[in-house]
């Protein structure tokens, strides 16, 4: 099973619920990549839902989570002091400005930052796609990791999330490249990477819905000598 994930960990189909294939139809495909979209990350940050198995209870903002190393646990009291403050803050406004402006004014575009990061990240699939495998510990050196991701054309939310979308491999392999030359730098490396580059142009909301459908666990291929490669198969 691929150890060195953090989140968005795909499941065996031995680990998949006896149900699931009932639950694989329209309504409740909807009923989830709506609750992905909305609560996914913030139920992530808390229970670490969809996370790696750490044997234990973890959240994000525990310091003795197993999630962190010893030298980052004062990190981790220093964030939790820094939401502690900004919560505050938000009890003041609320005195202030009333629950409905507050929710206007904040809630609702922080919803709206996580619906995007899961979108961007996790439910259309810039890294989940039939295609594209995962490895366990006999097969994963960095540069396969890095390669497990697929360029996306977004249409004008390219712009809107910095071209992150549909230059994502560049950024998985150089990481560090500014967005402003983000395009620039894929076009150079897509002559050198050849059969290696990937990207989709199903249109976004299709290609969501699409590996939903198909993407439900993984397994190894058993023909293939490499048994720690594993790909997504549907029901």
């Amino acid at each position: 099973m691929p150890t060195h994930d953090e989140v968005y960990i795909p499941k065996r189909k031995s680990k998949v619920a006896v149900y699931s294939k009932r639950l694989n139809n329209p309504p409740v495909q909807v009923f989830t990549l709506v609750f992905r979209l909305t609560l996914g990350f913030p139920l992530y940050l808390l229970t670490n839902i969809s996370g790696k198995n750490y044997g234990r209870f973890a959240n994000h903002f525990d310091p003795l989570s197993p999630i962190f190393t010893e030298h980052e646990r004062i990190q981790v009291v220093l964030s939790d002091i820094g939401m502690l403050a900004v919560f505050y803050a938000i009890k003041l406004l609320v005195a202030a400005k009333g629950a409905a402006w507050v929710t206007c004014m904040y809630s609702i575009p922080v919803l709206g930052v996580h619906m995007f990061f899961v979108l961007v990240t996790c439910t259309t699939p810039v890294h989940t796609h039939l295609p594209l495998p995962h490895y366990d510990s006999t097969e994963w050196v960095w540069i396969k990791g890095a390669l497990l991701t697929i360029d996306r054309d977004f249409g004008f939310l390219n712009r809107v999330f910095r071209d992150v979308t549909h230059t994502h491999v560049l950024h998985h392999l150089i990481s560090y490249i500014p967005h402003y030359h983000a395009k620039e730098a894929r076009d150079a490396v897509k002559p050198v990477m050849g059969e290696y580059y990937k990207i989709d142009r199903t249109p976004i909301f299709k290609a969501m819905w699409r590996e939903a459908k198909e993407c439900i666990y993984i397994e190894p291929d058993q023909d293939s000598e490499h048994k720690g490669v594993y790909w997504y198969h549907k029901f």
